[in-house]
């Protein structure tokens, strides 16, 4: 491995491929600067990401922008319905072609007015008539992968990439027994989140319910903690839980309806998660994106029946935005500030034979293939 920052030290202890008798990833994978370069290709750029909702791309000429890292990208629907993903750079110079989201006939860069369809075909260059040898085929805006899955449009840099049905197989068949009417969910709202925390920071606490009753009292008023279970697979896990210990919780109040669960929640690798309250029928997605090495710009869409959020779906979402992500942001902030510290470098899983609600092996699970992802062969 060419990396020293990614060598174990003789300081470190082991990483290893069972939870029960492994210790956590060293610190400095969640501060070193080269880490998080590394993980822009090894995980992030090879790997599914959310863009937006289906139901924000509806209209031909629809257009939605998003980023991963430095790239800038966005969605667009075709004169032919179809939806594309495209690199948001001008085939000229360079220049970014559209901001936030709208709706164009055509894709007219600001800066030179080179003008492209919805399908990526340079149709306008201007003057470029007077150059030898112009083929505007060789300036076509340059795609990415894109896949519609239960309504979020997901999107991937790597052409190669396997599709995102195979590589997630069994995800689609969990979120529909918990939210049947999911292809009838629209678009509501966006609240966003700015963390003084690496991104992996953000998931580990996403992964594990073992701090819920210290930290979380509200949840674990709304949620039955003996019922709750995570059961990881390839390359996602869930977490659910039987029904809602009451209808009136401190969380938010609910009538019996779409939802007769007490929660479901789902990880996507390798930064998204999925949402279900109870009460009438939702999903969310939380998606954590690093921005720097201790920084993660979070967001969190609803999807709601005609993307309305009533009150008792308000009062939901309100809870979440107000009261469980400030205290996970607490949360994750102060573990990484602990991970600059000379007095900490690993800790173990907890991890017990039933793999109850207080089991942390789905943080491993997630550790595990962000070490596989860097490079490592685990013992």
């Amino acid at each position: 491995m060419s990396s020293s920052i990614l060598n174990f030290e003789e300081t470190d202890a082991p990483f290893l491929a069972d939870p029960a008798h492994s210790f956590t990833m060293p610190a400095r994978f969640y501060t070193s600067d080269e880490v998080y370069e590394l993980e822009k290709d090894a995980i992030f750029y090879k790997t599914w990401h959310y863009a937006c909702h289906v139901s924000q791309v509806t209209e031909p000429g629809a257009f939605f922008t998003t980023k991963i890292h430095e790239q800038n990208l966005f969605i667009t629907r075709g004169r032919d319905n179809e939806l594309r993903g495209f690199y948001n750079v001008c085939a000229h110079r360079g220049h970014e072609l559209v901001a936030g989201h709208g709706r164009k006939s055509l894709i007219t860069c600001p800066y030179h007015a080179w003008t492209f369809d919805l399908q990526g075909n340079l149709v306008s260059a201007r003057n470029s008539e007077n150059v030898a040898n112009f083929d505007r085929c060789e300036f076509s805006l340059k795609p990415v992968r894109l896949e519609v899955f239960c309504g979020m449009v997901m999107i991937n840099l790597d052409p190669d990439a396997t599709p995102f049905t195979e590589q997630f197989d069994g995800l689609e068949e969990e979120i529909r027994q918990y939210m049947p009417s999911v292809d009838d969910l629209a678009f509501a709202q966006r609240d966003t989140f700015e963390v003084e925390s690496n991104w992996k920071v953000l998931v580990d606490n996403f992964l594990e319910c073992y701090h819920c009753a210290p930290a979380h009292l509200d949840f674990v008023d709304l949620v039955d903690m003996n019922s709750y279970r995570t059961i990881t697979h390839k390359r996602y896990s869930s977490q659910c839980a039987a029904a809602p210990r009451t209808t009136s919780s401190k969380a938010f109040s609910f009538e019996p309806g779409d939802v007769d669960f007490g929660y479901a929640g789902f990880f996507v690798w390798p930064n998204m998660t999925i949402w279900i309250y109870p009460g009438e029928a939702n999903l969310s997605v939380l998606q954590m994106n690093p921005t720097a090495p201790a920084k993660t710009l979070e967001y969190q869409d609803w999807f709601t029946p005609g993307g309305v959020l009533t009150s008792q779906l308000k009062e939901a979402a309100d809870y979440q935005k107000d009261v469980l992500q400030p205290e996970d942001i607490g949360l994750c902030e102060s573990v990484q500030r602990g991970l600059y510290s000379k007095g900490y470098n690993q800790g173990r899983f907890i991890v017990d034979k039933g793999k109850t609600e207080l089991s942390e092996h789905a943080v491993h699970h997630f550790q595990t293939m962000v070490m596989e992802a860097l490079g490592f062969d685990l013992k």
